[in-house]
């Protein structure tokens, strides 16, 4: 694996961190809140599509595609956003998807480490 694919890692748990942050600010239903959010999201959906897709693979549980989906989704068709996928997303996947960031990280340590 690259070293491309650590950054792209990190890239997303930084912008699950400034979701988080975001969010103790104020709700989803406070615009600048919501559009912090979705830019973040959008971030996230654009560092998976850059990350090598057999490292993905580490992380089956993760939908991983469904969510560059939803990137595009944001990025294209943000009249159509939907508030309540938004909440969704920040009420029950981020914390699965920064479990499955946080190991294939440590994944990438342990190989560079035995390399």
């Amino acid at each position: 694996m690259s070293r491309h694919d650590d950054a792209r890692l990190a890239d997303i748990a930084e912008a699950v961190a400034a979701i988080r942050e975001h969010l103790t600010r104020g709700d989803l239903y406070d615009g600048l809140v919501y559009d912090a959010v979705r830019v973040r999201l959008i971030e996230i959906g654009e560092a998976i599509k850059g990350i090598d897709p057999d490292l993905l693979d580490g992380a089956p549980g993760v939908p991983w595609k469904e969510i560059a989906r939803m990137r595009d989704h944001l990025a294209h068709r943000y009249f159509d956003t939907d508030q309540a996928i938004v909440q969704d997303v920040v009420d029950n996947d981020l914390g699965p998807l920064t479990e499955a960031v946080e190991s294939l990280i440590d994944r990438l340590g342990q190989d560079d480490a035995s390399s």
